[in-house]
């Protein structure tokens, strides 16, 4: 047993080890919309356990360096544009966790972590969290994205975080694995060809265990390149998969897609 879980076990404060979710949150207007999509986040946020605090690393907080959110009362923000004034509307009152954010900061020894009270729940998060927990009575903090940094640092970032899966934080990646905004299509859903193989491919090493595949994918060349014009949707799974332990398994829901060129798929990570 390492010091660090010598300590949580003699203060009390260990716990059963949380799942792990990577959630693909697509259009915004998913967070009001009753569709396949927010009914999924619903049901699984329903089954889960009721964690102490909830990790998010969302797509939408990119920065130079890597920071954590402490507010206590964080704010919600509407970071998009063009859509129906019942968006601009919602609110995640949920609290933060200071607490569990210093912890963090403590953990990632090797990457150096720097608290931030000025972010909010960007889209990314409260559009999912509404949905699975609705009531926002447990503690959300943030993990943002240096866009700066190689494939390699998001995972290994994940791998010095994931003991907080065993003080009951559920931490939930929220991006797409295929994110392609220019092109979308409004009046259909044909995936593209490249998005269905960038998809399978994922789908493939996620179920094969094959990570450090999935942390290499711009081996995948073109197909890649159209599957993330730009990486922001794709790095917060990259973190998730950090934290994944060796005696659990891939569940997916939402395996489909939306607008032709935004894979929905989601998975779960638990021990089985």
């Amino acid at each position: 047993m390492t010091n660090d879980l010598k300590r949580l076990a003699m203060d009390g404060t260990a716990t059963e080890r949380m799942p792990l979710l990577f959630v693909g949150h697509g259009n915004p207007l998913n967070a009001i919309e009753d569709n396949p999509f927010s009914r999924a986040w619903t049901e699984t946020g329903a089954a889960l356990p009721v964690p102490k605090a909830i990790l998010s690393v969302s797509a939408h907080w990119l920065t130079r360096g890597t920071r954590v959110l402490s507010a206590e009362r964080p704010q919600t923000i509407h970071d998009f544009g063009g859509f129906p004034p019942e968006m601009y509307r919602q609110q995640y009152p949920a609290p933060g966790a200071p607490a569990m954010a210093r912890e963090a900061q403590e953990l990632a020894v090797k990457h150096h972590v720097s608290l931030d009270d000025d972010w909010g729940f960007d889209h990314g998060t409260w559009s999912v969290l509404m949905r699975m927990f609705p009531k926002a009575d447990v503690p959300v903090f943030q993990l943002s994205i240096d866009y700066s940094r190689p494939m390699e640092y998001h995972f290994e970032l994940g791998e010095e975080l994931r003991r907080l899966r065993e003080r009951g934080v559920l931490v939930i990646g929220s991006g797409n694995i295929v994110h392609n905004l220019s092109a979308v299509t409004w009046q259909e859903n044909r995936p593209y060809d490249w998005a269905l193989e960038f998809d399978a491919a994922v789908t493939r090493w996620l179920s094969e265990g094959d990570h450090r595949s999935i942390v290499g994918f711009q081996r995948l060349g073109r197909t890649a390149a159209m599957s993330h014009p730009t990486y922001d949707h794709f790095l917060p799974l990259l973190t998730i998969l950090g934290m994944v332990q060796p005696d659990e398994v891939p569940e997916f829901f939402n395996a489909s897609f939306d607008m032709s060129s935004v894979s929905m798929r989601s998975v779960l990570f638990r021990r089985q």
